[in-house]
């Protein structure tokens, strides 16, 4: 590969990285896209607002020319700042590296996603010039997505953190809601996990390529999770995670989300990162409060005390902050109230089957499965060997 490849050398290097019939002017665009996601440290300001200016072919060329006063001119940008630019991308303009990082992205199964694509989240664009040039997707990203919340908080959880994280993320996947998070250890791979416990769709935002899990240890959570929902990074993979990456990740995750709560951080988190981000994108906040005398709820407690955050103590309030009433189950067809009707389905003094109560409520197994699962997190009914019923006074 050259640098600036001709067209067919850009439909060779984006084969099995992009799906439909484009033109050539998108595949080159593209292509161009593709480049500066291994030029560029993510949240580039500077990148972002010459390829808002010229478009990302026409960036690229101007990076390869070398010229500081034409760049400056483009982003209105003083010469300094321009020289600055250009010194951080022109390292990096090496066609080998380059074209290995499209080979890895091949060879895991990456999809190559950038703005105006159907299944672009266009809540990014909120991000303005610090927004992803592209995105490198394992696995599915909806073309409408509906509800979203980010469940965030320490590496070092406690029992009590992972058991809140766990419970707010199976109420809300199960109710249809989807759950963004970082895949770290700790409250985010609670969170992921108990939504797929449920049924649920989760994404993950790694600070790295989408080629390599991190942490190694949930290399199976990935794999689980591209199968409903999508592994996302803005670097190119091969990319490795560095403390910064981390720190401009959490700005995606915040984005990407309706809502973000954090339910457990230190004084210092990262998590406090996401939550900053998610305010000065106008998110809602919330957080888990934990006992006072834990350090890694001191964070919770400062983002409640300074910052405004909603008191966060089941997917009740967190439903609640983001405007759906609690009765009703997100994902039905016109938001039909089914927890009412499989109420109605059971009893309190005899146990049902699941496919007797399915039968009696006119709802599919799946949906059966999943409102009880809800009920049972709310302590509404019970499960044992004979089948469901409800809790009397519930």
């Amino acid at each position: 590969m050259s640098l600036l490849p001709d067209l067919a050398g850009s439909r060779v290097a984006l084969v099995g990285l992009i799906g439909g019939l484009l033109d050539d002017e998108d595949i080159a665009e593209r292509h161009a896209r593709a480049l500066w996601s291994g030029i560029c440290e993510p949240g580039d300001g500077d990148a972002g607002s010459l390829v808002d200016a010229c478009g990302a072919v026409n960036a690229l060329a101007l990076v390869a020319r070398d010229d500081a006063r034409v760049v400056a001119a483009v982003e209105g940008l003083d010469r300094r700042r321009a020289d600055d630019a250009l010194a951080r991308w022109r390292p990096r303009l090496a066609p080998a590296a380059l074209d290995a990082g499209l080979d890895a992205a091949r060879r895991t199964g990456a999809r190559l996603v950038v703005p105006g694509d159907a299944t672009w989240p266009s809540r990014l664009d909120d991000l303005g010039r610090h927004r992803p040039l592209c995105l490198w997707v394992r696995g599915a990203l909806p073309e409408r997505p509906g509800p979203t919340v980010a469940i965030v908080g320490a590496r070092a959880a406690t029992s009590y953190g992972e058991h809140v994280a766990m419970e707010i993320a199976a109420d809300l996947a199960g109710a249809g809601i989807r759950v963004v998070s970082g895949a770290a250890y700790g409250i985010d791979g609670a969170a992921h996990r108990a939504a797929l416990s449920a049924g649920g769709v989760t994404d993950a935002l790694l600070a790295g390529g989408v080629d390599r899990a991190y942490p190694s240890g949930h290399a199976d959570l990935l794999s689980r999770i591209t199968r409903t929902g999508a592994v996302m990074s803005e670097v190119m993979c091969g990319s490795a995670p560095t403390k910064w990456r981390f720190l401009s990740r959490n700005r995606l995750i915040a984005a990407l989300s309706d809502a973000t709560v954090v339910v457990e951080a230190g004084w210092r988190s990262g998590s406090l990162n996401t939550a900053a981000h998610a305010a000065s994108l106008g998110r809602s906040l919330g957080a888990v409060p934990g006992p006072v005398t834990s350090p890694t709820s001191a964070g919770c407690h400062r983002l409640l005390r300074e910052f405004d955050a909603r008191c966060i103590t089941g997917a009740a309030d967190v439903r609640e902050m983001l405007g759906l009433d609690d009765e009703l189950l997100p994902g039905a067809d016109d938001w039909v109230d089914q927890a009412t009707a499989l109420r109605d389905a059971l009893s309190a003094r005899s146990w049902r089957r699941v496919d007797d109560v399915a039968q009696r409520c006119g709802q599919s197994l799946a949906d059966v499965e999943r409102g009880l699962g809800l009920m049972l997190l709310d302590g509404r009914v019970q499960h044992g060997p004979a089948g469901w019923r409800l809790v009397v006074g519930r």
